[in-house]
C-alpha cells in the first residue's frame, strides 16, 4: 500500500519549510528512517527520514520549494507500484463506469463500506482530502485515536469535529481539515500512531466511500486489518449525534439512543443536563434494540452498565499517563508538606457582596480561586525560589510565574497553564481560570496550554476535603492544594484588645514542595506571607 511523505512540523511555531535536496530519486528503493530529503525552515536545517520501506514512486514537491506542513510530497510504493516523474500531474477525474457483478462476496471492514453492491468498486468525482494526526506539541510526536465522531459515508463541514484524540498532554477534538464526505477510516478508535499519519480520507460530496474487493478466503481466518467491533444499532446511531465523551458514556450505561434525546448546546449538541433530563422522565433504555447482524467477527455489544467488581478494565490513555507522572514525581523529589488555617472570612463577606454585580458588568463569575492566585503570585515575588525548580546540579530560577490551575475532569486531571501570570490583574486572572475550566471539560485546550508551569494550584476542597497532601507537578518545586471552606467559632480579638467568640470561614492550605530546593524554613514564610495576603485583603478585584 503506498504511503504518503509529508513535510514534518519542525516546531511548534513552524509551519511550512522548504525542501533543499532529496537524497532519492523516482525508483530507488529506501529503508524506513533512511534519510530521504532535506529541508530548511525558520529555526532548523534537517534531514528527514523515510516513514516506510519501499521504493520512492513519485516526488510532488521539487527541490527548492516551500510547503505547509503535513503536504505531501512524495510516495513511497511497495515496490510494484509504476513510478511517476516529480512532480507528477495529477489525473483528471474518471468517469463512472457501470458496476460489474461477481459471483465473490468481497470481504470489507466495517469502517471501509458504506451499503453498495458487492464487486462494485465506486469512482471518487470530488478531490481528496488526507486527515492527518496533528502534532499536538512540540514534544509530542504520536497521539491515540480514542473516538470517531463520523462514520465512513457521513457528510461532514470544515472545522466540524471529527475525531477524539488523547496525546500526553492533552485530549481534544480534532476539527475536519475540509468539507465532503468521509470516504475512508485509516486507523481505527483505540489505536496510537505516529504524528502526521493519514488516519482518514476526505472526498468531495459527491465522492463514495472506498470499497476494495478482495477474494473469498479458502478457509476462515482472522481478518488482515484490526477494526472496530460492531455495536448495536442504538449505539451506532448514538455516535451521529453531536454530544460530549462523558455523554455517550452516561448513553451507553443506560443503554440510550441519543438520536431519541433534544440537545440544547449549541448547534443541537446533546448536554449532560439533556441526557439526565431525558432519563428522569422515563428515557431509560429507550435506545434499546436488537444488535447488529454478525460480519467478520461476532458483534460486541457496548456495555449496558458501569464497570462492575472484578471486572478489569484497562487504563485509559490519560489514566496511564497520571499514573506515570505522579510515580515519577514521588521517586524524583522528596516530598514535604505544611499546611496553614485562613481565617476567608474577609473575602467571603466581599464576595457575597459583589458576585452578582461582578458577574453582570465583566461576564465572568466571581470565585475564589482567583483571590489565593492572586496571593500567591504576590507572594512567589518576593519569594523566587518556590518558583524556582531543578535542573541536574543547579537551580532554574524563572523569569515568568506560570500558574498551572488544576481542572478535574470526569475522564481523568488536566492542568492548564496562566503564562506570564504576574502581568495580569484580577479580572485577568479570573478570566483566564474560568476560561480554562470551560475549554478544559470541552475537550478545546491547545497543547501550549499545557505544561510549562512554574507553580501549582489544586483544589481538591470543592469535594468537601478539609486538606490534602498533593504530589509536584514536575518540573516545578511546590504545590498548593487548597481545602474546603468552612464555618467555625473562633476566638476574635478587637483593636482594645477584647476577646470574644465568633463565627468565622475558614480553609486550609497545603503548600507541598521539593526539600531539595526549599528549605522548610522557606516554606513556613511562603504560607505565612499568603495567609497575610488573604486575611488582609485590600485588592480591587476589577
Amino acid at each position: 500500500m503506498p504511503t504518503d511523505v509529508l513535510m514534518p512540523q519542525m516546531g511548534e511555531s513552524i509551519f511550512e519549510g522548504t525542501i533543499t535536496k532529496w537524497l532519492k530519486k523516482p525508483g530507488d528503493t529506501v529503508q524506513r528512517d533512511e534519510p530521504l530529503f532535506e529541508i530548511s525552515t525558520d529555526k532548523v536545517d534537517a534531514e528527514i527520514p523515510s516513514p516506510a520501506a519501499g521504493v520512492l514512486t513519485e516526488i510532488r514537491a521539487v527541490e527548492g520549494s516551500t510547503v505547509q506542513v503535513n503536504s505531501v510530497v512524495g510516495v513511497i510504493g511497495d515496490g510494484a507500484s509504476a513510478v511517476a516523474s516529480a512532480p507528477a500531474p495529477k489525473p483528471a477525474p474518471a468517469k463512472a463506469e457501470t458496476p460489474k457483478s461477481e459471483g465473490s462476496k468481497s470481504s470489507v471492514a466495517p469502517e471501509q463500506k458504506l451499503e453498495a453492491v458487492a464487486g462494485t468498486k465506486p469512482v471518487a468525482t470530488g478531490p481528496r482530502k488526507d486527515v492527518i494526526m496533528p502534532q499536538m506539541g512540540e514534544s509530542i510526536f504520536e497521539g491515540t485515536i480514542t473516538k470517531w465522531l463520523k462514520q465512513v459515508g457521513d457528510t461532514v463541514q470544515r472545522d466540524e469535529p471529527l475525531f477524539e484524540i488523547s496525546t500526553d498532554k492533552v485530549d481534544a477534538e480534532i476539527p475536519s481539515p475540509a468539507a465532503g464526505v468521509l470516504t475512508e477510516i485509516k486507523v481505527p478508535a483505540g489505536q496510537t500512531v505516529q504524528i502526521n499519519t493519514v488516519v482518514a480520507v476526505i472526498g468531495g460530496a459527491g465522492e463514495a466511500p472506498t470499497v476494495t474487493p478482495a477474494p473469498a478466503p479458502a478457509k476462515a481466518s482472522a481478518p488482515a486489518v484490526s477494526v472496530r467491533e460492531p455495536e448495536p444499532v442504538a449505539a451506532t446511531e448514538s455516535e451521529h449525534v453531536r454530544s460530549s465523551p462523558l455523554v455517550r458514556k452516561i448513553a451507553r450505561e443506560k443503554n440510550v439512543n441519543l438520536s431519541a434525546v433534544r440537545g440544547t448546546g449549541a448547534g443541537g449538541r446533546v448536554t449532560k443536563e439533556d441526557i439526565l433530563a431525558y432519563l428522569e422522565k422515563g428515557g431509560a433504555g429507550a435506545g434499546a434494540s436488537t444488535a447488529a447482524p454478525s460480519t467478520a467477527r461476532p458483534a460486541t455489544p457496548a456495555p449496558a452498565v458501569a464497570p462492575i467488581p472484578g471486572e478489569l478494565v484497562p487504563l485509559s490513555r490519560m489514566r496511564s499517563i497520571i499514573a506515570q507522572r505522579m510515580v515519577e514525581s514521588k521517586r524524583t523529589s522528596p516530598h514535604v508538606h505544611t499546611v496553614f488555617k485562613i481565617d476567608f472570612t474577609r473575602i467571603v463577606k466581599l464576595r457575597e457582596k459583589e458576585k452578582s454585580k461582578y458577574e453582570q458588568r465583566n461576564g465572568v463569575k466571581l470565585t475564589y480561586m482567583p483571590f489565593i492566585t492572586r496571593a500567591v503570585i504576590a507572594t512567589l515575588r518576593k519569594m523566587p525560589i518556590v518558583n524556582a525548580s531543578m535542573e541536574g546540579d543547579a537551580i532554574r530560577y524563572h523569569q515568568h510565574i506560570n500558574i498551572g490551575i488544576a481542572v478535574a475532569l470526569d475522564w481523568g486531571l488536566i492542568v492548564p497553564v496562566i503564562r506570564e501570570a504576574e502581568e495580569k490583574n484580577f479580572l485577568g486572572i479570573a478570566r483566564a481560570i474560568a476560561d480554562f475550566a470551560e475549554r478544559a471539560r470541552g475537550k478545546k485546550l491547545k497543547p501550549d496550554e499545557v505544561g510549562s508551569g512554574t507553580f501549582t494550584i489544586t483544589n481538591p476542597g470543592i469535594f468537601g476535603e478539609q486538606f490534602g497532601m498533593p504530589i509536584i507537578n514536575q518540573p516545578e518545586s511546590a504545590i498548593l492544594a487548597v481545602g474546603g471552606l468552612l464555618k467555625e467559632p473562633a476566638v476574635v480579638t478587637s483593636e482594645d484588645g477584647t476577646d470574644s467568640i465568633a463565627i468565622r470561614h475558614f480553609l486550609h492550605l497545603t503548600l507541598g514542595f521539593d526539600h531539595r530546593i526549599i528549605d522548610g524554613a522557606d516554606a513556613g514564610k511562603f504560607m505565612a506571607e499568603v495567609k497575610r495576603y488573604l486575611e488582609g485583603w485590600n485588592e480591587e478585584i476589577g
